[in-house]
């Protein structure tokens, strides 16, 4: 069965609600969030390669990656500020090409029992502008793949 993402622009606050359920429990899902080489095999679109600068998934640590097809790369970092295993990840995030537009993130990773997660990921950013931004840039269709890319990974 494929499932799709549910992404939603709030209508009262600057903020995107993704919510997607996987057939694997919250310690897998979260893992392929907080372990680089796992989070390289599903994240962005597959037309681009993925590099991993750094990744230290704690309180208090950072990660930049870059995405890169065609001879263009596009570079996004940011700071884990909570880090709760299988239960909760709260980040920033940025586009490198875009450095003042900063996301405060909050990735919830729900057990749903049997083996079952619901993750629902909010990013806040500074203006409903900013918001819709950052919807029209394609993020739908990148998370949609993203997620069919993890659901494989997570199959294995």
């Amino acid at each position: 069965m494929t499932r799709k993402a549910e992404v939603v622009s709030d209508p009262d606050v600057p903020l995107v609600r993704i919510t997607r359920e996987f057939d694997a429990p919250p310690a897998k899902v979260f893992r392929a969030h907080t372990d680089p080489d796992l989070f390289a095999q599903w994240v962005g679109p597959s037309k681009h390669a993925m590099k991993i600068d750094y990744f230290d998934c704690r309180p208090g640590g950072s990660y930049r990656y870059v995405l890169g097809s065609d001879g263009n790369e596009y570079g996004f970092r940011g700071c884990f500020h909570d880090v709760r295993p299988n239960e909760l990840i709260v980040q920033t995030f940025s586009f490198e090409g875009m450095p003042d537009g900063v996301a405060l993130e909050k990735l919830h990773f729900e057990d749903l029992g049997n083996g079952r997660t619901r993750l629902v990921s909010t990013s806040l950013v500074d203006s409903f502008e900013g918001r819709d931004g950052f919807v029209a840039s394609g993020v739908e269709e990148g998370v949609q793949e993203g997620y069919r890319k993890l659901d494989e990974l997570l199959a294995r």
